[in-house]
């Protein structure tokens, strides 16, 4: 299920588009040197395309196909849809504890609204862990760093635009994916999410991946990077759509056991076959949390705008463009 083209009746931008662009690096510049400093990570450069048989590439739901290319020395290459193995590989590269990188990525097959596009941009970002914290009140820990990090950034913004109000609560909110599905059993993943949301301002919604009490899950993620019983989503609530989005998807990786038994829930175990995935097997990559920020949506939820498209340039298609600019949402 995917949110609905919103057009968002009685909307005005709160910023022109001049006023927005100077103020999307505001944002940006800040927010990065909080969570670089709040989680200790150096920034690296990240490639825009990887070779499929690394294993490196991410298939995020576990179905995404990438976007590929053959070069004129015949090479088969793909876009990078994001960098959650490469980073973990990288960690070991570069000799560093933590990183961080700006990440852009193609997905061709996203179905396009106020929050998804074809062009994708994020941080991510990854930290060498021992083998003591690959526990929930680490990963809860780290959550709270983030989240601090956002509080942070809107004060700032708002002070540099005081016509920019939040509501951000103080304290993001943890439940797992199966106390969602406890408490609101007669709803779709979607509609708990939008509940939970709507009622807190903010959560964390935990074991993305794993398999709950009705046998269902509450979304699907890749087996090979994520440990399912250590991750999670960071969900704010959004005034302007009136809805829940999602500002990052995050976790403790896999380590052999949880990716050996993962591989074998989705019955990818062919893919032991990668040299990614054997040096995990063979122990020679470190064990880490990481995750990816959304860089557009974060300066749509901080800006105030109704859709993505009125923070970064993609294709949205001319009916769309015009049918939005009707609702004052001018698409880039």
């Amino acid at each position: 299920m995917r949110n609905p083209n919103t057009y968002v009746k009685n909307y005005h931008p709160l910023l022109d588009v001049i006023e927005t662009q100077k103020a999307i690096q505001l944002v940006k510049r800040k927010f990065i040197k909080e969570l670089s400093n709040a989680l200790d990570l150096v920034k690296v450069s990240a490639p825009l395309f990887v070779e499929p048989q690394t294993g490196l590439n991410d298939n995020l739901n576990g179905k995404t196909k990438a976007v590929n290319f053959v070069t004129l020395s015949r090479s088969n290459l793909e876009i990078v849809q994001s960098l959650a193995k490469w980073k973990r590989d990288a960690l070991k590269k570069f000799h560093l504890s933590g990183l961080y990188t700006n990440m852009v990525a193609i997905r061709p097959k996203e179905e396009l609204n106020n929050v998804h596009s074809l062009y994708v941009d994020q941080w991510d970002w990854e930290k060498i862990i021992s083998n003591k914290e690959r526990n929930l009140d680490y990963l809860k820990s780290v959550v709270k760093k983030i989240y601090h990090c956002f509080l942070i950034t809107a004060k700032y913004i708002n002070s540099l635009y005081p016509v920019l109000k939040f509501n951000l609560p103080n304290d993001i909110t943890f439940v797992t994916a199966d106390e969602l599905l406890k408490r609101y059993p007669r709803l779709s993943a979607k509609q708990r999410e939008y509940t939970i949301t709507k009622k807190y301002g903010s959560v964390f919604i935990m074991n993305i991946g794993c398999k709950l009490s009705d046998g269902t899950i509450h979304d699907d993620r890749a087996a090979d990077y994520d440990d399912w019983s250590f991750n999670g989503d960071i969900l704010v609530w959004n005034p302007v759509l009136n809805m829940p989005i999602e500002i990052s998807s995050m976790g403790i990786r896999v380590n052999k056991t949880s990716l050996l038994k993962q591989l074998k829930e989705r019955d990818e175990l062919y893919k032991l076959k990668m040299p990614y995935h054997q040096d995990i097997v063979k122990g020679r990559l470190p064990l880490t949390i990481g995750g990816g920020i959304g860089q557009s949506r974060l300066c749509m939820f901080m800006l105030q705008k109704a859709h993505i498209g009125e923070i970064h340039a993609s294709y949205w298609g001319e009916k769309n463009v015009a049918k939005f600019k009707k609702y004052h949402i001018d698409l880039l």
